[in-house]
């Protein structure tokens, strides 16, 4: 089949489906469950005991909450505004923010699909040593291959795979819920007990809780999933509905598998578990046989979850390509509706950022904060145009005005969001600020090929600091004060 490059906009597109509640709140539940879930035990018993955890997941679980509501309200006050996050940022603060809004989105996806393949070789490095804990130079020339595999088959036009979404689906819940069914039957209070308080390299109960919230963002990353395909719901209501559902779905598996795992045990022992930690702690729940079926769902369900947030990623470059906020090589695509440049783009940081993992201290946790901090500028600004919206409706608002309610949440949401910034750490906002910087070039391109000016006063303040900040961090990684 030829693959010659056409523009998607030449030709006549097919109606959009029409999606019910059930199936938006499907997509969320899909989007969020992923990879994350299956490192929580090893990841908050690094940070913090029973104590720390429960409050980390209440703060967390608010916080989030607040931010699906703020999906739920602009869905229904913007109804203009139908791609998402990034689509928020742009009609709240400008093209340039909104450029970043994109891109940090787009960047996110990238190196979280770094996570799958250190996963996967993580996985099976249990039973061949070579792979490690999937940071070795085999298990990234594998995953390499991978990678490209994936490229070359989605490329062919691999985008409506239902029937794999199916099996994924299943692989991601059953070993999930398994997981917390075994765990419960042998839960041992006196190992929890002595979790309670945590252990003795713990600090304060705040830097416990402030060391967990990355990795709960990680985990989160998907609450907009509805917002995404708002145009496709049958009711615009239902996109808010199938949003706050979906989260508390996910946000209660996601608790119940942290506390369970205190109770099975010591929170030393958990936090010492390669990843991915589920599948240690089962196995000392039941046996060896424990470490394989939550093994076999992993692979499975990481597979499949990064064929999906490939398509996601590309997509999102491909409609801001389509928005003018992206070159217009973005905007093409092959004969069979695949954009292909989108996804070669999309293929290229993930391979670059795979080989930087392999560098770092811990791949996994390396790639999991990374992908925490660059979503955090889209959500943020997100919930700050939700602020906005509320104190100052534009003319294309529906329904007048914000209620009170909506204003609370919208401010508890940025709030929220911007302390996850701090609790994010230098470290990670100046990596972050290293791609964002020249990711820039792409926002020149498309200004140039429209033939308007490159930036506005206010547009070059924020180049300055997105320059300056790109700037510290290679300095501080050049001088040793921070590390990958």
């Amino acid at each position: 089949m030829s693959q010659a490059a056409v523009p998607v906009t030449d030709r006549e597109a097919p109606p959009p489906a029409k999606l019910s509640l059930f199936t938006l709140t499907a997509m969320v539940v899909g989007s969020m469950v992923g990879a994350g879930v299956f490192s929580l035990p090893a990841r908050f018993a690094e940070e913090t005991g029973v104590a720390g955890a429960l409050i980390a997941w209440a703060v967390a679980g608010t916080g989030m909450l607040m931010l699906a509501f703020v999906f739920q309200s602009l869905a229904v006050r913007r109804p203009d505004l139908d791609a998402g996050v990034y689509a928020y940022a742009k009609a709240g603060f400008g093209e340039y923010l909104g450029f970043f809004s994109a891109f940090g989105y787009w960047a996110s996806t990238c190196v979280g699909n770094v996570t799958y393949w250190v996963l996967i070789m993580s996985t099976i490095g249990s039973v061949w040593p070579e792979l490690g804990d999937g940071d070795t130079a085999v298990a990234v020339v594998l995953s390499s291959v991978g990678l490209w595999a994936f490229f070359w088959m989605i490329r062919r036009g691999v985008k409506e795979a239902t029937a794999v979404n199916r099996i994924v689906t299943v692989a991601k819940l059953v070993p999930i819920l398994m997981f917390v069914l075994l765990a419960l039957f042998a839960f041992d209070t006196g190992v929890f007990a002595d979790n309670l308080r945590g252990a003795d390299y713990a600090g304060s109960l705040f830097s416990q809780v402030r060391g967990t919230m990355l990795a709960t963002v990680f985990v989160f990353l998907g609450v907009e999933g509805a917002s995404v395909y708002s145009r496709h719901a049958k009711r615009r209501t239902d996109v808010g509905r199938a949003t706050v559902l979906g989260f508390l779905s996910v946000f209660a598996v996601f608790a119940s598998v942290t506390i369970v795992s205190y109770g099975i045990l010591p929170m030393a022992g958990i936090a010492s578990l390669r990843q991915p930690s589920m599948a240690g702690v089962l196995e000392a729940a039941v046996g060896t046989w424990g470490r394989v079926f939550v093994g076999v769902g992993l692979i499975v369900s990481v597979l499949g979850a990064y064929l999906a947030w490939t398509l996601m990623a590309a997509e999102v470059l491909f409609v801001a390509a389509q928005d003018d906020d992206m070159p217009r090589f973005l905007r093409r695509a092959n004969a069979v509706d695949v954009p292909v440049p989108a996804l070669l783009m999309t293929s290229l940081l993930t391979q670059a950022v795979l080989i930087v993992t392999s560098f770092s201290d811990d791949a996994f946790d390396f790639a999991l904060n990374l992908t925490s901090a660059l979503s955090l500028v889209p959500y943020l600004l997100a919930a700050a145009f939700a602020v906005r919206v509320g104190t100052r409706a534009g003319p294309r608002a529906a329904g007048g005005g914000t209620s009170r309610r909506e204003q609370a949440v919208a401010v508890l949401a940025t709030l929220y969001t911007a302390f996850l910034l701090y609790a994010a750490g230098p470290k990670f906002l100046l990596v972050s600020f290293i791609l964002y910087a020249p990711a820039t070039v792409l926002f020149v391109m498309a200004r140039r090929e429209q033939g308007r000016r490159l930036f506005s006063p206010r547009e070059l303040v924020v180049l300055a600091v997105s320059v300056a900040g790109a700037a510290a961090g290679v300095v501080a990684l050049a001088a040793g004060w921070i590390s990958l």
